[in-house]
């Protein structure tokens, strides 16, 4: 299975990745569903929290303060890290392919990093 690969362009590197790794949770959602009705439970999951990082990071945008905007980040950073669970396991289960998952995985990391990254500077500017 290919999970196909979009872009946007945002201006912001943390948007335009966390909106394109949505679209390929999205289209992950869609092919893994036709495939198997059973794997549903699991898949909004998956769908849930994928699509929920750059949600968070689109509300941060406009934080009404360097804390909200810290909190922001954080929840989704959490839905990154439930993210990196629910690709773990359908891959230990051999739901999804090798290759998939491991340019999923990659993305759902280097979103972790970069979540992890400005958290820590905007919590050292705002001391």
């Amino acid at each position: 299975m290919k999970v196909k690969e979009e872009s946007i362009k945002y201006g912001n590197v943390v948007l335009e990745k966390s909106f394109n790794f949505s679209v390929r949770i999205l289209n992950l959602y869609r092919f893994l569903l036709k495939q198997d009705r059973s794997l549903e439970p699991i898949l909004k999951q998956i769908l849930r929290s994928g699509t929920s990082i750059g949600a968070n990071i689109t509300e941060a945008q406009n934080a009404s303060s360097i804390k909200d905007f810290i909190n922001k980040l954080n929840i989704s950073l959490k839905e990154a890290r439930e993210t990196e669970y629910w690709l773990n396991l359908i891959n230990a289960s051999n739901i999804i392919d090798e290759k998939s998952f491991k340019s999923l995985q990659a993305d759902c990391k280097e979103l972790i990093k970069l979540l992890i990254s400005i958290i820590k500077t905007a919590k050292n500017n705002s001391k």
